[in-house]
């Protein structure tokens, strides 16, 4: 099968949607299917063709939010370019700039429409509000996705039954919704896998030691992960023990906000900001801490857990939907409702040892179920379905405007070929 997918993020740019594609192309290429990708070059605005032309990177213009970009809904180059792909099938994921693209794409060489809804656009609507207009801003994302997921999509999946739940009940999508979690390599993120004396080099590198009591949060520094909780239950935390220290791994808008918080609490020598880290050297952290903690309630899957789980490193995740899927309380990880509750099971692990190794060893069997293999699997199942069961008719406005384009390119060439043959006639 020849598949394309079409992302706004992909390697190295690093975020849970960018692995999860990864992941996904590596899965498929396994298999023995050719996998393609479309995405946006995040360094320059400049065209970039790499590994063996499979990947095509369209230039993209920042828009402010973060590290994000985007590109035009029609890029000519690159459309010339997939036309040559012969795509069985197109998997989207991403509701804008390359997600657009995509649906003309697949409208235009009649290709079936595979799309994955990833993010929780409502908890990020603020990024462009400012606090402004929230509650309309918030419908127009509702219609958005609405539009997106229902009217072009000829299939839809999604990580989480939370997302399910959303499409279901809040946005009454009527089609089918495929609830798959995405998979990671975990075996990268192996005990076995890694070499302690990489390890040592990172607790040397951050300042902590084996023996210290190490939580782990590995994410976009901004406000809808919630860091607050984390920083303040670390000030409770250090007044009973100053062994525990909290890693922070990742960048964000609200960088400096939180290193300014950490300083007012008076926790700086406790709370450690790492920055970015590359993405494969990303397991060596998760081997140097005890347990993983998130406090976020904005997303759809937490890629960052299963990660931690691979690593056999316990996850304590904020009671949310989205990780009641792989974390299951008292058995492979702890479920906390607050803050109260963060510190108390933080302090319980730190005293109980044999509990907290009990917690390792089933995060790491727990989170075999989570391979990119089997994604890879139930992936293509979907993807069968909506090659057998393709239509068109639901296209609609993605419809018009491929017509209104296709027909203003054959006008122009009518006039031209109109002119050529005056041109002749009058050498003549």
């Amino acid at each position: 099968m020849r598949i394309g997918l079409f992302t706004d993020t992909y390697p190295p740019f690093i975020n849970g949607v960018s692995t999860s594609v990864y992941m996904l192309k590596k899965a498929l290429e396994k298999k023995g299917h050719q996998v393609f990708v479309v995405t946006l070059n995040n360094e320059t605005f400049h065209y970039k063709f790499d590994e063996d032309n499979t990947v095509i990177r369209i230039p993209g213009l920042p828009i402010g939010i973060y590290d994000y970009r985007v590109t035009s809904v029609y890029p000519i180059r690159a459309m010339n370019i997939i036309r040559k792909w012969k795509l069985d099938v197109i998997h989207s994921h991403t509701e804008f700039s390359v997600g657009t693209f995509a649906r003309f794409v697949a409208r235009q060489y009649n290709i079936p429409l595979v799309h994955t809804y990833h993010t929780l656009y409502e908890d990020y609507i603020y990024y462009i509000t400012k606090g402004y207009f929230d509650k309309p801003s918030k419908k127009i994302v509702e219609y958005l996705t609405q539009f997106y997921c229902d009217k072009t999509a000829n299939e839809l999946i999604v990580p989480t039954k939370k997302i399910y739940d959303l499409f279901k009940e809040k946005y009454n999508v009527d089609k089918n919704i495929y609830i798959i979690p995405t998979g990671i390599e975990i075996d990268r993120f192996y005990a076995e896998n890694i070499d302690e004396k990489d390890v040592e080099e990172v607790r040397k590198k951050i300042g902590i030691s084996k023996k210290d009591f190490n939580i782990l949060f590995v994410g976009r520094i901004a406000q809808e992960k919630n860091i607050d909780l984390l920083l303040e239950g670390q000030k409770l935390i250090n007044e009973s023990n100053k062994k525990i220290n909290l890693i922070i791994i990742g960048d964000g808008p609200d960088m400096d906000n939180y290193k300014n918080m950490a300083k007012n609490l008076g926790i700086e020598e406790n709370v450690i900001f790492v920055g970015k880290v590359p993405w494969e050297d990303i397991p060596k952290y998760y081997r140097a801490a005890d347990v993983f903690a998130t406090a976020s309630t904005s997303e759809t899957q937490g890629l960052t857990v299963i990660e931690a789980m691979a690593a056999s490193i316990a996850p304590i995740c904020i009671d949310d939907e989205s990780f009641r899927n792989t974390v299951v309380d008292g058995l492979n990880g702890r479920i906390f409702k607050n803050k109260e509750e963060y510190v108390d099971i933080v302090l319980e692990l730190f005293n109980d040892k044999n509990k907290l190794k009990l917690l390792q060893k089933q995060a790491r069997l727990n989170a075999e179920v989570h391979s990119s293999k089997y994604y890879g699997e139930r992936a293509l199942d979907v993807y069968k379905h909506a090659i057998e069961h393709k239509k068109y008719d639901n296209y609609g406005v993605i419809g018009k405007l491929v017509g209104k384009i296709k027909n203003s390119k054959k006008v122009s060439k009518d006039k031209n070929e109109i002119s050529r043959r005056k041109s002749k006639n009058i050498s003549k």
